[in-house]
């Protein structure tokens, strides 16, 4: 009597080419349902070594539970904000990319139902929206949200995956002249004529300047201490806080030419109270971002500067004039309130002493090109 044929052994899983050209990938779990790869692929090899990669996780028991992708991505992705122990801008702007960028598309889906084609094909559809720095932030919150749901063991794999899709290129900033610098102090009037010169001799952020107070300044030495940075929200809430970064907080050391500028604000505009505020408004409120950005128009325009030349870009005019008066890069990072993490960087050292002759190597550049200035005014005038 002939044996039985033995059975045959169930394949783990199996291939098969979609319509669409591209290939599915399905096995077999081990609680006996079928299951499908949560992504297609462009070749047979790329599907069958899914299945072999799945299979191996399967039997180390390192596979992770099909299921566990079944998680609203809007609800994991504000808890991800919520967790995160943010800044007040920085949560503010994640809020805003989420809202504006991404939640519109991707709110309604499971982690597991993001997939690198819809990644791809909503980034291609921002990009015709909207600007492409916008984009790439949008870009690197959503990699960063999809990284911990892979770390968590919810999904896979992050399916963002586009090289160089979350840099930045920003076009190269405009810098300023001397005679602009003065001449939109002088339009923006006696009260904020300081903050321009801070904001391109110190170079200061607009926010730091809005945290600094009567002790933050001395004549002898000229100088600013830095050591909070007060943003102001859409909301127009100013939050005090820490700068930037570490590298914010610092001593700057002011060109002499300063000198009367910030004397005379202090007797002149400064909070009366001890620790008072260095700006403040007409009523004596703290300056507001809407009110100043319409005093800036205005001082912008009458001054000649281009249209997108913002308050934020005189801070090139004050790196450019550190590097011209001989300013090494550190010189410049630490007086700029910059990091890096390049290691060469460490190794060098930018003392107050050399921070003070950086102010004077900016002080006689100044005066230099106001005498020139002055000068090819006279001889038009005597032509």
């Amino acid at each position: 009597m002939a044996g039985r044929k033995p059975q045959r052994r169930r394949e783990f899983g199996t291939v098969r080419q979609l319509p669409s050209g591209r290939w599915q990938a399905r096995y077999w779990a081990p609680d006996g349902s079928r299951r499908t790869a949560p992504e297609t692929f462009a070749t047979k090899t790329d599907a069958q070594t899914w299945l072999t990669l799945t299979q191996a996780d399967i039997e180390r028991n390192h596979s992770i539970d099909p299921d566990a992708g079944a998680v609203n991505f809007e609800a994991y992705a504000l808890k991800w904000v919520d967790e995160r122990g943010l800044s007040a801008t920085t949560e503010e702007l994640y809020r805003r990319l989420l809202r504006l960028h991404i939640l519109p598309v991707f709110g309604a889906l499971d982690l597991d139902e993001i997939t690198p084609p819809g990644v791809r094909t909503w980034r291609a559809e921002r990009l015709q929206a909207t600007g492409a720095t916008t984009v790439a932030k949008s870009y690197r919150l959503l990699k960063a949200i999809m990284e911990t749901a892979a770390d968590d063991e919810l999904i896979r794999r992050n399916p963002c995956r586009i090289k160089g899709a979350g840099s930045e290129r920003a076009k190269e900033r405009p810098t300023a002249t001397v005679e602009q610098v003065d001449a939109v102090a002088d339009a923006m009037g006696p009260r904020w004529r300081l903050m321009v010169y801070l904001g391109a001799y110190g170079p200061m952020r607009p926010e730091e300047q809005a945290a600094l107070r009567r002790p933050s300044v001395t004549l002898e030495p000229l100088a600013v201490k830095v050591s909070e940075a007060a943003p102001e929200l859409t909301t127009g809430r100013r939050v005090e806080g820490d700068t930037k970064s570490d590298a914010g907080v610092r001593t700057i050391y002011l060109p002499a030419f300063l000198y009367i500028e910030v004397k005379r604000h202090l007797d002149w505009f400064a909070e009366k109270d001890l620790n008072g505020l260095l700006f403040v408004g007409e009523k004596g409120a703290p300056f507001r971002r809407s009110t100043f950005g319409r005093k800036w128009r205005r001082a912008r325009a009458k001054a000649g500067l281009p249209e997108d030349f913002r308050f934020y870009d005189l801070r090139h005019t004050g790196h450019t004039l550190s590097t011209q008066s001989g300013a090494t890069l550190k010189d410049t990072m630490v007086r700029a309130g910059q990091s890096s993490e390049k290691a060469a960087l460490i190794y060098q050292h930018s003392p107050d002493e050399r921070q003070q002759e950086v102010a004077g190597g900016i002080d006689a550049r100044v005066r230099a090109a106001r005498d020139k200035a002055a000068s090819q005014r006279q001889v038009a005038k005597e032509a």
